[in-house]
This record gives structure tokens, C-alpha cells and sequence, in this order.
């Protein structure tokens, strides 16, 4: 399996600059993924030195679409497992192959705490913890720390559509 620290982000997500919220991805096993953030002043969701909530849901959500992306892609144990017996698996793995995954919705948000929201110059550190996950649908557990203190914590579900992003 490929290591996610040599794994450019952009590489990962569909989201483009401004509105990427993820620095890189630090960390892939079967259940968990982390990812890190330095916030910039110049961030579209900073406001007044401050990072605003929306920043937040946003830096979780593309976490997980980093973990998803890493893992259709690289991991030993992605879609490319798959036994080949239909046209749409055989059109996923040719999909993977060329290096594009499929896009995934965030469909809920639950038991969001907001503690603090991150400053200017804070580097966010984000894990997320795969809790169920079954065919192209899974439910997460998110955490965002800065120097150790946990300032935001959710559960998310996510499905994965059967578009892949253009480019």
C-alpha cells in the first residue's frame, strides 16, 4: 500500500483551491484516517483572525473524502478488491485505474459540539473513525484537535454517488 504522506491532496479530493480545507493526508488504515490544516488568514471561512463553524464541517467532511479516495485508490483492501463479474464493478475498477473515485455526498450530520472555533495559524489535526460501512454508504466519527485540545467532534454519513469528477 502506497504511503498517504507522498499522496498529493489534490490528488484525493475534488474540491480545488480556494475551497480545499485539507493540507495533507497523515494517516490510513482500515478504520482511520487523520488529516492536518494550518489555517490561513486568507481561508474563505475565516473571518476576524477566526475560523468559522462551516470551516470546521468542511475540514471533517473533506477528511473523509480523503480517507475514501486514498482508499478506492491505494489501499490493499479499496474497490479494487472487487471480484470482477458485472459491467459496473469492471467500470469501477477501470475508473480507479485511471485515477478518478467516485465523489461522496454528506447526507447527515449528528451530535455536533463545536467547543472553539481554530485561529489563524493553527494547525488542525483530524481524525476520523469509520463506525459502519456498507456498500457505498458509511457512518463516521470525526474529531478536530489544535495542540491537543479536541475543539470539534461529530458523527457524519456519507454516501458515495456514481459520478466521478470531471478532469
Amino acid at each position: 500500500m502506497k504511503d498517504p504522506k507522498n499522496v498529493n491532496i489534490l490528488d484525493l479530493l475534488p474540491q480545488r483551491p480556494p475551497f480545499v480545507m485539507v493540507d495533507a493526508l497523515v494517516y490510513f488504515d482500515s478504520t482511520v484516517a487523520k488529516t492536518v490544516f494550518k489555517v490561513c488568514e486568507d481561508n474563505l471561512f475565516c473571518k476576524d483572525g477566526v475560523m468559522e463553524e462551516t470551516g470546521l464541517i468542511e475540514n471533517m467532511a473533506q477528511t473523509c473524502a480523503a480517507r475514501t479516495s486514498f482508499k478506492q485508490r491505494f489501499a490493499d483492501d479499496g474497490f479494487g478488491t472487487l471480484e470482477v463479474g458485472n459491467d459496473a464493478v469492471s467500470e469501477q475498477k477501470n475508473d480507479i485505474a485511471h485515477g478518478k473515485t467516485k465523489i461522496g455526498v454528506l447526507v447527515m450530520i449528528q451530535s455536533l459540539e463545536i467547543k472553539r472555533c481554530p485561529l489563524v495559524g493553527e494547525v488542525l489535526e483530524t481524525m476520523m473513525t469509520v463506525e459502519e460501512e456498507f456498500f457505498l454508504a458509511m457512518i463516521v466519527r470525526s474529531e478536530v484537535q489544535t495542540g491537543g485540545e479536541t475543539i470539534a467532534t461529530c458523527k457524519m454519513k456519507l454516501l458515495l454517488t456514481d459520478k466521478i469528477p470531471a478532469g
